[in-house]
Parts: C-alpha cells; sequence; structure tokens
C-alpha cells in the first residue's frame, strides 16, 4: 500500500518509530508499506540470513532484515537482508528513538522475489542500489530457484550473472559462498 503524499525525512523517521507493527519504506517521498510475505520468501531470508552468519566475522559485519538504506531523502528501502560492516552502525549506537538508515554503500543487499513485490524490487529498488554503490546486489528468485547477482565494477558499472543449481561466492565478501541446492532445499 502506498500513500499518495509527499512527505520528508523526519516525518518518515516519526511514522517509522510511532507506528513499530508497519514496515514502511519511502519511494519518492510517498510511504509505501512492505506487505506479509509468503512461506518460501520467508524461509529464504531466514535460511541465507542464517548461512551468511554462520561465514561472516561477526566483530566486522552484521546480517539486518530489517535494515534501512537511503539513496536520497525520497528514498529509504528495507532490503530483506542488508550485510551492514559494523563500523557503519557506530552512529546509531546509544541513541534511543534514531532510526538506523545507512547511507553509504554496503557489501550485500538482497531482495528476495515475492508475488506482491517483486516488480517493484525490480523496477524501483534493484537501480537505486545500484545508484547507491552497493558493492553487490542479489535478487533471489524462490519459485524459479534462481539468483541474480550484480557486482559493482571498477568504472561503476554493474556486472549480472544468472545462477541456478551451484555455489555463489559474494565477491564482495571473501570467503562467503551459498550453495543454491541448500538455499532452495533441492
Amino acid at each position: 500500500m502506498a500513500i499518495e503524499t509527499q512527505i520528508n525525512e523526519d516525518i518518515y523517521q516519526h511514522t517509522v518509530l510511532a507506528d513499530p507493527d508497519r514496515k514502511w519504506e519511502l519511494h519518492d517521498g510517498r510511504l509505501r508499506e512492505k506487505p506479509g510475505m509468503t512461506w518460501e520468501h520467508n524461509r529464504t531470508v531466514m535460511l541465507l540470513g542464517h548461512l551468511l552468519l554462520l561465514q561472516l566475522d561477526l566483530r566486522h559485519f552484521h546480517v539486518f532484515s530489517e535494515g534501512r538504506v537511503r539513496q536520497s531523502t525520497g528514498n529509504i528501502y528495507i532490503p530483506d537482508i542488508a550485510v551492514i560492516p559494523t563500523a557503519f552502525g557506530q552512529e546509531f549506537e546509544n541513541r534511543p528513538g534514531v532510526l538506523a538508515i545507512f547511507t553509504d554503500p554496503l557489501p550485500l543487499v538482497v531482495e528476495v522475489w515475492s508475488s506482491s513485490t517483486g516488480g517493484y524490487d525490480v523496477r524501483a529498488k534493484l537501480p537505486e542500489y545500484q545508484r547507491r554503490g552497493d558493492l553487490e546486489i542479489w535478487l533471489i528468485h524462490p519459485y524459479e530457484r534462481t539468483l541474480t547477482a550484480w557486482r559493482r565494477q571498477p568504472d561503476g558499472s554493474y556486472e549480472e550473472s544468472l545462477y541456478r543449481e551451484e555455489i555463489v561466492h559474494a565477491t564482495a565478501l571473501p570467503g562467503v559462498a551459498i550453495d543454491l541446492a541448500i538455499l532452495f532445499n533441492i
């Protein structure tokens, strides 16, 4: 559900903090509620988060499924998974009532396709993640059992790769490899 009145980031933060049971994003200055998701979507998010946590050095990285990222003040999104360097959280520590919204490019941002948000994720959110400069962006399709990865190149462009039943190495996170057979329960 989108609310058509344009708002600024202060009103967005107030809305989110006053209504913690709903997942609000901001797209072109308009509130957009992230809807509930299917079993396959939630299972994929949970399992991928678990697999990432097992492989990352938790002194240096956090894995969020509720983290917010900002491209501009008019666009704040909640990726299904975001790998956040620990140092990025320091500005939010011990600040109750301050919403953590990350502006700097992240090593990995993931969206999991769902019938309710799939088109919006591809059309609106993925290009914004690229404009942010996120190092690696994954779109996982739990029904087609695919992972599409966009990896930032030295010139700022993105190289796209499609994966099926194989192991995907996260180039922005050395040592992290996700076995799609495990992720998709094949």
